[in-house]
């Protein structure tokens, strides 16, 4: 049974063997007391709120050598990366293309459903603007 050559791969070692259990806990800092993963419960959850603010949705022809392209403007106080974010949301759900200018968001095509109803569950208030 000892062979040099046989390798074993019984482990040696019972199951539930802790490799970490003859660390010390000297000198590191105290666990956060009550946390949720201590108390077995779900951390709060932050409330969303309830309106973000008006945005215009604005179908735009002129310019764009005749096609038709849906503009989102008017966004109150979210960043770039958040307006970026909504407009990947609007591409998938629309299935076309599009981009961020000038604090706007550019949806390829006549999508103005779609991005209504994309922007009113981020908790916002879609408003078709123009003709």
């Amino acid at each position: 049974m000892n062979d040099p050559q046989r390798i074993t791969t019984g482990g040696g070692e019972a199951f539930g063997h802790n490799p970490f259990g003859a660390l010390s806990t000297e000198g590191l800092p105290p666990a956060p007391k009550n946390t949720p993963a201590d108390c077995g419960q779900q951390p709060a959850a932050k409330p969303a709120r309830k309106n973000r603010g008006r945005v215009d949705i604005i179908r735009q022809t002129a310019g764009r050598g005749g096609k038709t392209v849906t503009v989102v403007k008017g966004f109150v106080g979210i960043g770039l990366p958040e307006k970026e974010q909504l407009a990947k949301a609007m591409q998938k759900a629309c299935g076309t293309g599009g981009t961020v200018k000038n604090g706007q968001i550019e949806i390829q095509g006549d999508k103005r459903q779609e991005v209504a109803r994309i922007l009113s569950e981020a908790n916002f208030r879609p408003v078709f603007a123009g003709g």
